[in-house]
């Protein structure tokens, strides 16, 4: 298992299909693009660029939950890829008791940016996924609901609904 560095979120042309992108902070610093959804990506970067909602967005709920009832997340470990799908876990510390929770990726990444907690990837997403300086993602069978839903999201965002 190895730490991750986020170095960001990004849509990938010519799909316009958001993703975000975690670097190995040691080793072969191999990069890690996983597609997410259009609402996740825009939470995360929300969270990178410290921007406060009005309203709570599902992630900072989640967040003031587990502060609410003294709850640590430990880490988050990208644990696994099958057929294209990444995994991921929540690793929480209660009352001296570690408890994992499975999760999306893209829902541990942002819980992650809001909690400064540190990101995971086994090393078996790594050799599968990692990408080396110069590698480019291939990705020819991406789906097409989930650009059509960046696309619609996209259409009906505006700069106020992110206004305090």
């Amino acid at each position: 298992m190895q730490e991750m560095e986020l170095l960001g979120v990004r849509v990938e042309m010519p799909a316009n299909a958001p993703m975000v992108l975690l670097r190995e902070r040691s080793g072969a610093e191999r990069t890690v693009p996983i597609f997410i959804g259009a609402p996740e990506a825009t939470a995360i970067a929300l969270a990178l660029d410290g921007v406060a909602t009005p309203r709570p967005m599902t992630h900072d709920l989640l967040r003031d939950v587990l502060d609410g009832l003294s709850v640590a997340l430990e880490r988050v470990v990208v644990t696994d890829l099958h057929d294209k799908t990444f995994f991921a876990e929540l690793h929480l510390l209660s009352d001296g008791k570690r408890h994992v929770v499975s999760s999306r990726p893209s829902d541990a990444i942002a819980l992650a940016v809001r909690t400064g907690t540190a990101i995971y990837a086994s090393d078996s997403v790594l050799e599968e996924a990692g990408l080396r300086d110069g590698d480019e993602p291939v990705d020819d069978d991406r789906p097409e609901e989930v650009v059509e839903e960046f696309k619609e999201f996209l259409d009906t965002i505006s700069p106020e609904d992110f206004e305090d």
